[in-house]
């Protein structure tokens, strides 16, 4: 089973995981959480991630393409064993926890596909009042 690491802006990894752990308690293990401040050396970062990694697979979810989370993990990937995914929310997670135990080409098509099916217009619950006359 991959490792699943969250590198982004501080605090939004931690606050990440702890949504995560609230809704699955038990892939608390299997869940790493790197806040990266604005003075964070990318270097040490970097280092970081592949202490956590060793030599297993593993995902890495970014908040942003191009920015330095998501550059420093671009410099762990190889893109086999260790692949990285842009624009993490809070369903893509969800569904990553949920299909933990599939291939890891598997588990990064699960997560895109919870990012892509957690974004939509959400209509109101109630019709909204009549327009005045």
């Amino acid at each position: 089973m991959p490792a699943f690491l969250i590198v982004a802006h501080a605090p939004l990894a931690s606050s990440l995981k702890a949504v995560a752990e609230h809704a699955y308690s038990e892939c608390a293990p299997d869940l790493q959480a790197f806040d990266v401040a604005p003075d964070t050396d990318t270097a040490t970062l970097q280092a970081q991630l592949r202490a956590a990694i060793g030599d297993g697979e593993a995902v890495l979810f970014t908040d942003m393409f191009g920015a330095t989370p998501c550059n420093a993990a671009r410099h762990v990937a190889d893109g086999r064993r260790v692949q990285v995914i842009a624009g993490v929310s809070v369903p893509m997670l969800w569904r990553t926890l949920c299909y933990r135990s599939l291939s890891l080409d598997e588990i990064v098509a699960k997560a895109l596909e919870g990012g892509v099916k957690g974004v939509m217009a959400v209509p109101p619950l109630e019709p909204p009042p009549p327009a005045p006359p």
